[in-house]
């Protein structure tokens, strides 16, 4: 999708995550994606879920490094590549709680935000109708 906003992560460093009582917030010195489905984390050649022992380890283990891919496709969901692992999104329709995904803001440049939701891309497929 050419118009995602999505790569502008691509360069920025992770600089904390935030963890609220049902969904969680990547924060990137001010750009800030929260995810409303918990995302699976793979780090050292482990894939994490929510409720994994080491889940939130993994997923801080993250902290301090800097985003070099992003990827955003219907077969693959939204996924941030780092160094030592990454973050993907792409839940199931049963797995979701609200009517959005993901939300991406806080860009002190611009004053873009997007959002995903189920029905829209990358989360359009036949499993979502």
């Amino acid at each position: 999708m050419t118009d995602s906003l999505f790569p502008a992560l691509v360069g920025e460093e992770m600089s904390s995550v935030i963890f609220v009582r049902d969904y969680v917030q990547l924060d990137f010195n001010g750009p800030r994606l929260s995810l409303f489905s918990w995302p699976q984390i793979a780090v050292d050649s482990e894939v994490r879920l929510m409720g994994d022992p080491g889940y939130r380890d993994a997923l801080c283990s993250l902290i301090g490094h800097t985003v070099l891919t992003v990827t955003e496709g219907a077969d693959t969901g939204l996924v941030i590549g780092f160094g030592p692992g990454s973050v993907v999104i792409n839940p199931e329709p049963s797995q979701l709680e609200g009517p959005e995904i993901a939300l991406l803001d806080g860009f002190i440049d611009r004053a873009d935000w997007m959002a995903w939701r189920p029905g829209e891309y990358p989360f359009d497929g036949p499993e979502w109708s």
